[in-house]
C-alpha cells in the first residue's frame, strides 16, 4: 500500500498539474482574445475540482498505476471556448490550441531547473535524513519533465480534436480547412490505430526524447 501511495505522489501529481496548466492556458488565450467562456464558466482557476474528469483525470490514471504501467496519462475536461468570440476565430485558433502545449513545455522547464538546482546540491547528500525527502521529490521533477513533454508533444498531433488539429485547421486554406475539420469524429478511432500499430511511437518518440533530454541531459532516464 505505502509503495502505491509513493508512486501515485510521485507520478499523479506532476500529471494533475500538468493537465489543469493545459487547459487552463487554453482559457487564459482565448479569454485575452475575446472569448470570456471559460473565464465565466470559472475554469480558468488552478483549483483541481472544476477541471476533473472522473474518467480521463482519475479512472484512466488509476488502472495505469495500479497495472504498473510504465507511463502515465490522463487528461482534464476541456475548458469551454467559443471560436466565433474570437476577434479573428480562424487566426486565433491556432493560438488558443498551441496555448496548452506551451503551457506543458513551460512547466517542464520548470521542473528540469529545480531538479537541476537539487541534483548540483551536493553537500545536502550527507544528511540522511534529507535524502529520504529529497529522493522521491526529485523523482517526481523528473516524471514532471517526462510527463509535461509527452503530453505536449501528444496534444501537437495533427489530428483532429487533438490541439495540433486545431492548429492546423487554422492555418489551412478556408475550403481546406472546412473538409480537414471533418475528420474529427473519426480522430479518436485513428489514434488508436496508431498505438495499436506503434506508428504513432515511431512518430512522436524521437521529438519527446529529444525534448526530455534537452531539460534533463544526462538525468533522462528515470
Amino acid at each position: 500500500m505505502t509503495s502505491i501511495i509513493q508512486q501515485i505522489s510521485i507520478m499523479a501529481i506532476p500529471l494533475l498539474l500538468g493537465v489543469i496548466l493545459h487547459e487552463v492556458a487554453h482559457g487564459w488565450v482565448a479569454n485575452k482574445l475575446g472569448d470570456p467562456t471559460a473565464r465565466l464558466s470559472g475554469r480558468l482557476t488552478f483549483n483541481p475540482i472544476p477541471h476533473i474528469d472522473p474518467f480521463g483525470s482519475i479512472l484512466i490514471p488509476g488502472i495505469l498505476l495500479l497495472s504498473h504501467s510504465p507511463f502515465l496519462f490522463g487528461y482534464a475536461k476541456p475548458v469551454p471556448v467559443n471560436f466565433h468570440n474570437l476577434r479573428n476565430p480562424k487566426k486565433d485558433m491556432v493560438w488558443v490550441a498551441l496555448a496548452g502545449a506551451v503551457a506543458n513545455l513551460l512547466l517542464a522547464l520548470v521542473f528540469s531547473i529545480l531538479h537541476r538546482i537539487l541534483m548540483t546540491a551536493t553537500p545536502i547528500w550527507e544528511w540522511p535524513l534529507l535524502q529520504v525527502v529529497l529522493r522521491p521529490l526529485i523523482l517526481m521533477l523528473r516524471y514532471g519533465v517526462v510527463i509535461n513533454v509527452a503530453l505536449a508533444i501528444f496534444n501537437l498531433i495533427p489530428i483532429p480534436p487533438l490541439d495540433g488539429g486545431r492548429v492546423m485547421v487554422g492555418l489551412l486554406p478556408l475550403q481546406a480547412a472546412y473538409q480537414y475539420s471533418k475528420i474529427e469524429p473519426y480522430g479518436f478511432f485513428i489514434l488508436i490505430g496508431l498505438l495499436v500499430t506503434h506508428i504513432l511511437d515511431w512518430l512522436i518518440s524521437p521529438l519527446i526524447y529529444f525534448f526530455i533530454g534537452l531539460f534533463l541531459g544526462t538525468s533522462m532516464y528515470i
